[in-house]
Parts: C-alpha cells; sequence; structure tokens
C-alpha cells in the first residue's frame, strides 16, 4: 500500500509541474525536446529516397539503382546514433514504453511537413506471436498509434502477421537476413488500390520491410511507403 500511495502522490505531483524536456530537462511550454536538443538530434535529412540510407545528398544509392527495393520510397526520421539508440533501445528491450510517444512525436513533425499525400494505411511491422508472448507488446504498434492519432490515418493492427518465428537479426549479414525474412509475413485480407505505410522502430538492411512489402504488393497494395524512427548508418 505504500508504494502504491508515493506511486499516486508521484503522478499528482508530475501533474502539476511543468513539463520538462526529455533529454535536458529544461521545463516547456509543450512538447517533449526544447528547440535547442531537438535541433541537435541525429535528422536524416539527407538519404537515399528509396532505401532510406544516409547520404551526402538525397538521392538514390547506387544499390537501390542495381537492385531497387520492392517498396517505393523509405523514409527515416533520424539516424540510429545517440541519444536516439538509447532511447529505442529502451523501448526495444527494457519495455520503457515512454519512448513510444516520443519517437512516434518526432516523427509526425518531420512527416507533417511533407507535401506528398499520405498514406490511406498503416501496418505495424508484426512480431510472431511467440515474440509477442514473451515481450508482451509489439514497438512497432505503440510507435505506430502514435503516427496514426497524430496524422489521421488508420491504422489496420492485425492487416499484417509474422507465419514464420524468424531467427534474432542482430550481427546477420545482408544476405542471411534476407534468407532469414524469406516468406515470413502474411497479409489477412485484400488491399487493393490502396497506398500503405509500414512502419517499425529501426531500419538496417530492410530485408524486415522488403518481405512484408512483397505480401503487400501480392495483397493488391499499388503504392507501398516504409517509415522508421530511425535508419543505421
Amino acid at each position: 500500500m505504500p508504494g502504491l500511495v508515493d506511486d499516486m502522490v508521484g503522478r499528482a505531483l508530475a501533474a502539476l509541474l511543468p513539463p520538462r524536456c526529455r533529454r535536458c530537462h529544461t521545463p516547456l511550454r509543450g512538447g517533449m525536446l526544447c528547440p535547442p536538443c531537438s535541433a541537435e538530434l541525429p535528422w536524416n535529412h539527407t538519404a537515399c529516397t528509396r532505401c532510406a540510407q544516409p547520404l551526402a545528398v538525397a538521392t538514390v544509392c547506387s544499390g537501390c539503382q542495381a537492385q531497387p527495393p520492392p517498396f517505393d520510397q523509405a523514409w527515416a526520421a533520424l539516424r540510429l546514433e545517440p541519444p536516439v539508440q538509447h532511447w529505442i533501445h529502451a523501448l526495444k528491450y527494457r519495455a520503457d514504453l515512454a519512448q513510444a510517444p516520443l519517437l512516434g512525436t518526432l516523427m509526425c513533425a518531420q512527416l507533417a511537413r511533407r507535401a506528398a499525400p499520405l498514406p490511406q494505411l498503416l501496418l505495424p511491422v508484426p512480431l510472431h506471436a511467440i515474440r509477442l508472448r514473451r515481450r508482451g507488446y509489439n514497438q512497432a504498434l505503440e510507435i505506430s498509434r502514435v503516427l496514426a492519432h497524430g496524422l489521421s490515418i488508420p491504422l489496420a493492427i492485425r492487416a499484417a502477421e509474422r507465419i514464420r518465428p524468424t531467427e534474432d537479426q542482430i550481427g546477420q549479414s545482408a544476405a542471411a537476413r534476407r534468407r532469414n525474412m524469406r516468406d515470413a509475413f502474411a497479409i489477412n485480407g485484400r488491399l487493393d488500390g490502396l497506398h500503405v505505410a509500414l512502419v517499425d522502430d529501426v531500419m538496417t538492411t530492410g530485408a524486415t520491410f522488403a518481405s512484408l512489402a512483397r505480401a503487400c504488393r501480392a495483397a493488391g497494395a499499388v503504392r507501398i511507403e516504409v517509415w522508421a524512427a530511425a535508419r543505421t548508418p
């Protein structure tokens, strides 16, 4: 009981105090980061328009020119560097779900400025049922909820399914990642004529997105974007 009371008192005090920057703890009038801390983030402003790989100039990288991915466009808000890397690891491996609103809000701020039409549907990259039971949540879904609310795009929580319990991708080569993710997803229903965006926390080689994109294309999607909070350099 004392622990519960202390928690309730802490929440009440937090509600009365002004919000603070998540990075430097400066008092804020709104938002989650102060302008200086936001400006210092490793934004992925110049990148390959097909795979979101950071580049000196926004163009299509040589790899995508030689072998275009099965999705039409990739976008990542940030590069996977501190402090973004710490936030994502806290969300993914330490169940710090408070990081999802931060990452999702940062993504929304960038996406709201784009001139191109937004997708008609958001599909979070699904976890296999075994991993979902073990972890208890899907970080891609938690970020997608923020995007769906902030951008007013419908969220298809159960449209995509991971049908194979794939191995962990950490440390695998690009070729191994592609083999690991081959035919890993299925789409429940049809996506005929839809412009969709696939959402995940991190994009590395794009193998996971590519496998899910192929399933979406087979289900009738006409335009497929992939969105990630961060992209590996």
